[in-house]
């Protein structure tokens, strides 16, 4: 049976960079929700922290809502260790 996840047990490549970029904001899982929202996209501060914890998958839509969110490219937002090595 094919199970749909990454080398390290996660369902996304996203959810790391999310959270360094929201860290570097400085804002809460909360905050980010509710400005998420205003770009249309319905998503709560329960599946901002499963997206960053690596629990949930990321839709395409989700991606590139967080993508324009950021100022960041979709590219940028699924490269591995990308954000972590440049803090």
């Amino acid at each position: 049976m094919f199970i749909n996840k990454s080398s390290d047990g996660k369902n996304n490549i996203c959810g790391e960079n999310i959270a360094i970029l929201r860290c570097r904001l400085k804002i809460s899982q909360r905050i980010l929700a509710e400005r998420l929202q205003i770009y249309g996209l319905d998503i709560d501060k329960n599946a901002i922290q499963r997206i960053e914890a690596g629990k949930r998958f990321v839709t395409d839509i989700e991606l590139k809502t967080f993508s324009k969110l950021f100022g960041i490219s979709m590219e940028e937002l699924t490269k591995e260790n990308r954000l972590k090595n440049s803090d």
